[in-house]
């Protein structure tokens, strides 16, 4: 007879658990927001969650509405600790996106109030220069509900300093699609040109830079 297994992506405390049991007290999830869009910073956050008190509706940040993130980014910070770091569209421009993600990972979890003996990493690279050790887990804000609450406080705080720009530089609508390469916001670089918080290393902004 058949055997069906159904797969879930909902995160879980899995790995963390795992962690516990070998004698990391602390274990923090760290991600980041803002890779890909064509102006703003990038933005990376570290958590450590309770167990004893996880907010409940933990996901990635992609797969909530605007209205739960911004509960859970209440709740993270009311139940757990966290720490949140921006990388400037200048820093990205002379460093490359790849290396001020990494920097603002490290930055992030050197911040953090009570320093963890273990960080689970979003995606394939890991700093460097973390202060403790660490693991690198593909899709982790989808795996673990420390970088899903990660995940959450840099995509909430990127969206809030966008929607913050859009008032100091209107016309672009970074209001709306938060720096990606919108439609709206090729045709409105084409009129208006690059503004200070572009990045002028990436395509298709660079020959105008």
């Amino acid at each position: 007879m058949a055997k069906f297994i159904i797969s879930t992506t909902a995160p879980d405390f899995t790995h963390e658990a795992a962690l516990i049991a070998r004698g990391f007290s602390h274990i923090a999830g760290v991600d980041e927001a803002g890779r890909g869009p064509l102006a703003g910073p990038v933005v990376v956050a570290a958590c450590i969650l309770d167990p004893a008190t996880i907010p409940q509706g933990l996901n990635d940040s992609k797969k909530l509405t605007a209205a739960k993130r911004e509960a859970l980014y209440e709740a993270i910070l009311a139940t757990g600790y966290g720490a949140i770091v921006t990388i400037s569209a200048q820093t990205i421009d002379a460093i490359n996106i790849r290396a001020a993600t990494l920097r603002g990972m490290a930055e992030a979890v050197r911040a953090l109030a009570i320093q963890p003996s273990f960080a689970l990493i979003d995606g394939r690279d890991v700093p460097s220069d973390l202060p403790c050790p660490s693991e690198a887990l593909i899709k982790g804000d989808a795996r673990s509900v420390s970088i899903a609450a990660a995940s959450i406080l840099a995509k909430v705080t990127r969206d809030r300093l966008m929607v913050r720009a859009a008032s100091f530089w209107p016309g672009y609508g970074f209001d709306q699609h938060m720096g990606y390469g919108t439609a709206q916001h090729l045709e409105a670089i084409e009129n208006l040109g690059p503004c200070p918080i572009h990045r002028m290393s990436f395509a298709p902004l660079k020959p105008l830079g």
